[in-house]
């Protein structure tokens, strides 16, 4: 098995598509299988990362003058600007690359490709995979998943070719192992009724600096005076020391961590937490971690309607922060007990595994 992932990381991207390719990357080496990342230098990227991980990657450079697809063009995908190139010679470059790796898969995870790109590189692999959470542009694929809970496949009828094999639903959430580890020992603790650390982690970018916003609102939350606060940032997010001088200013004492690799650990210690709704949303979930979810792009919204809607989590857009943070958290610790149940539900932290399946069965 020879797989060749195509996501990027970046200060405007985040680091979440890395992320998830990159839990789905480790599963498939642990059953002998090699992996190969082929990720644009953006700033704010993760390619020493996957390399630390062991994986190989193929960088590709950042224009001196980024382009995209240009704006009067009505077909180009709501994220072009994401890609750093336009999507032809996005595939140009990709293709020379995979004409020499020629893979078993390509997998794809990217708001900035769409059908046309998948088109010009599927000669050069035998399947290719999709990973999205938006439904709002056409594939080319052999296989597209979607980990979003509550997802109908009816969503994609229309954006993908009659053979592409779908599957939707969270639990197909790819999460790293330890999420699995950490899983039994998160859920035996929250059997109790204390609230003494809090767990602020708004994704590994946080381009707005909303974590500094966060840390001044809680100043005037009624919280217990007993409590710890948590702060995790990514390691290439810009705000840290803007973050660090809120946490010295805090009436709670509050420590800030960069660039963690204990993420499940520091989530199964704590007794409620506050993120971003992304991919992170999963990792809680499967840890039972009761949470307030901050929207902090639209195409997070969904995401954070359904685990609204469903009682595994409470929302809150970010424009109403300052206003609204208080009074959800106390909602939050009121009724984080049923926030645990419903969101153990969802994820069961065996996504990867069921994903490899797929992608070796595939191949019969």
């Amino acid at each position: 098995m020879n797989v060749v992932f195509r996501a990027d990381a970046s200060i405007q991207i985040g680091t979440g598509h890395v992320m998830r390719c990159l839990a789905l990357a480790d599963a498939i080496t642990q059953k002998g299988g090699s992996c190969t990342f082929i990720c644009r230098e953006h700033p704010g990227n993760l390619i020493q990362l996957v390399l630390g991980r062991g994986h190989q990657v193929y960088p590709l450079s950042v224009p001196l003058e980024s382009t995209t697809s240009k704006s009067s063009d009505v077909d180009a995908v709501t994220h072009a600007a994401w890609l750093g190139n336009t999507q032809e010679k996005d595939a140009v470059e990709v293709s020379i690359i995979l004409a020499k790796i020629r893979p078993t898969w390509l997998i794809v995870d990217h708001y900035a490709i769409d059908a046309r790109w998948e088109k010009c590189v599927r000669p050069y692999t035998s399947r290719l995979m999709v990973i999205d959470d938006l439904s709002d542009r056409n594939h080319y694929c052999d296989l597209l998943l979607d980990q979003t809970f509550g997802r109908d496949p009816k969503d994609y009828y229309e954006q993908v070719p009659a053979f592409c094999q779908l599957l939707c639903g969270s639990e197909y959430a790819l999460l790293r192992p330890e999420f699995l580890e950490w899983q039994k020992y998160s859920h035996e603790r929250r059997q109790g009724c204390k609230v003494e650390h809090l767990l602020i982690n708004l994704g590994g970018a946080d381009k707005y600096n909303v974590t500094a916003r966060v840390l001044r609102a809680l100043k005037i939350c009624d919280l217990p005076s007993h409590l710890a606060i948590t702060v995790i940032m990514g390691a290439a997010a810009p705000w840290v020391e803007s973050v660090r001088y809120e946490a010295s200013n805090m009436r709670w004492p509050t420590r800030v961590e960069v660039g963690v690799e204990n993420m499940a650990e520091l989530m199964a210690y704590s007794d409620i937490a506050v993120g971003a709704a992304g991919s992170t949303a999963w990792e809680r979930c499967v840890l039972g971690l009761p949470s307030l979810m901050l929207i902090l792009s639209e195409n997070q919204r969904y995401i954070a309607r359904v685990l609204d809607d469903c009682g595994a989590a409470i929302s809150l857009n970010v424009d109403n922060l300052e206003r609204e943070l208080d009074a959800s958290l106390q909602k939050l610790i009121l009724n984080k007990h049923t926030l645990f149940h419903r969101a153990i539900e969802l994820v069961d932290g065996r996504g990867c595994e069921r994903i490899r399946h797929h992608i070796y069965e595939l191949l019969k």
